[in-house]
């Protein structure tokens, strides 16, 4: 069986899943809410209103509510398999545990790209209307929407990674979310110390707080770098996915 083709039935296995709804609940929650508060300050004067916007929205959603919804997507894939005994079948027939735990790693990664694009459109709909009820003339900004989505997304990744095989690790639903969810917490706190560049589940949080930095002070310069955090999110990256493709599916086969 080759991986597309079991790429494609993970799909299938998830296809009426509530994970759809899901990835709908916090980019409304946090656009809504953001949005709204923000735009009772807006004059037709407001410069800067959509960076401004955006900041306030994604701030909690980086750091809280992304990682919450994957929390959730990840043990709601896992639980196709640990349910029923369903991960025994699927070891039984001819297929590497190695490749169906990517499978389903890809497919949770894609439920992470497709949040992030409902995040865009969210944030977009709800920030026209606020501009346009205030009477703010602001050109819609794409690009700089795109490339700080792209970022949430690309430092997401990581911390995807590492979710994932704490819930492979952890078979209890139970405890992979307890554990993960104390990881997500203390993230806002960590940003903040020297060791954040080691701790994934703020990496997508530092790079909301260091665009807030570049907008407030308003100089030139960059306080989020790509060297040395680029080459430590990969390690990172590539180490938690290591840890899940191993470790899956290995009690079953003793």
């Amino acid at each position: 069986m080759s991986f597309w083709e079991l790429l494609r039935i993970e799909f299938m296995k998830v296809k009426r899943s509530k994970i759809i709804p899901l990835i709908f609940v916090a980019p409304l929650l946090v656009v809504s809410s953001g949005v709204a508060n923000l735009s009772r300050y807006f004059t037709p004067e407001y410069t800067n209103a959509w960076p401004a916007m955006f900041i306030q929205s994604a701030l909690v959603y980086s750091y809280y509510l992304l990682p919450f919804s994957m929390i959730v997507v990840c043990v709601m894939i896992a639980g196709r398999e640990t349910g029923n005994n369903g991960i025994l079948k699927m070891l039984a027939l001819p297929v590497s545990r190695y490749a169906l735990c990517m499978a389903k790693f890809c497919v949770l990664a894609f439920y992470l790209f497709m949040e992030m694009v409902v995040f865009l459109v969210v944030f977009v709909i709800a920030g026209t209307v606020a501009t346009g009820t205030m009477g703010v003339t602001e050109t819609l900004p794409v690009f700089y929407l795109v490339k700080w989505c792209v970022g949430l997304f690309l430092t997401m990744l990581p911390c995807a990674g590492t979710m994932w095989a704490v819930t492979v690790l952890f078979e209890k639903p139970l405890l992979s979310v307890g554990l993960n969810l104390l990881l997500v917490i203390p993230g806002v706190l960590v940003s903040n110390t020297p060791v954040w560049i080691a701790y994934p589940y703020c990496y997508s949080g530092y790079l909301v707080s260091c665009s807030l930095h570049d907008f407030t002070v308003g100089d030139n310069i960059r306080t989020f770098s790509l060297f040395p955090f680029m080459p430590v999110a990969v390690l990172v990256f590539v180490l938690a996915l290591m840890i899940a493709v191993i470790q899956f599916g290995k009690k079953e086969m003793r």
